[in-house]
């Protein structure tokens, strides 16, 4: 732990924290001091002008990253009969129906991503005490309760990722890893900022987007703009 503190305490005096940084600039700069032995992830912070205890301003939704995250994303989806060969067919880990519910319920989680055919919500109801907690539960407006499997699948094991405000109504999100070139991260970014700024409530006055820090797994966070 002492070496990390100092190597962090290195990375606090050679970066300044309060200023802020064009979207390109800090890019490089978390590429540059991302030293860590294995491939960090770039990770966004986004803080918004909204009340996160008012339901109407919560901001949550799916967007597909150009460039993906560089992670692999284990996928099951709950369907039967056609629906089932079509997701086996896209790429989908588990296929199920009674026996996912009952490999959920014994504890027994081995993905980062459900999908459901509107026919088997029913099912996917009984766990979903459990999959609501873990963020698992298909949801339509994010569209992973479909008839379309195939495309779901195919965005959920490529760049799909979710955003959601939580408390303070920050977003955070993983777009990348450190290996990828600056252009991509870059665009990955934009991406992500384009989604949320589309995806603001209508009852939200004031400024929506407060502030951008972007930062890597064992980084520091860079404070930055979107305007150039």
């Amino acid at each position: 732990m002492a070496s990390i503190s100092k190597r962090m305490k290195k990375l606090r005096q050679e970066i300044d924290q309060k200023k802020v940084y064009s979207l390109q600039n800090a890019v490089s700069i978390i590429k540059k001091n991302a030293n860590a032995k294995f491939d960090e992830t770039v990770d966004v912070c986004i803080v918004l002008g909204i009340d996160t205890s008012k339901q109407d301003q919560a901001v949550r939704n799916v967007v597909n990253l150009p460039h993906g995250t560089g992670k692999s994303y284990r996928v099951a989806v709950f369907a039967n009969d056609a629906k089932a060969e079509e997701a086996k067919a896209a790429g989908a880990d588990i296929v199920g129906g009674e026996d996912l519910v009952q490999q959920i319920q014994s504890g027994n989680i081995q993905f980062d991503r459900c999908i459901a055919t509107p026919d088997m919500m029913p099912l996917v109801g009984r766990v979903g005490k459990i999959l609501g907690p873990k963020g698992l539960m298909p949801n339509p407006k994010l569209g992973t309760v479909t008839t379309d499997v195939v495309t779901a699948v195919t965005n959920a094991k490529g760049g799909q990722i979710e955003y959601r405000s939580e408390k303070g109504g920050i977003v955070h999100a993983g777009v990348g890893k450190v290996s990828f070139s600056e252009e991509a991260i870059a665009e990955n970014v934009k991406t992500l900022y384009d989604a949320i700024v589309k995806s603001k409530p209508a009852v939200v006055k004031g400024t929506y987007i407060k502030r951008l820090y972007l930062s890597s797994t064992m980084g520091v966070s860079v404070m930055f703009t979107m305007d150039t």
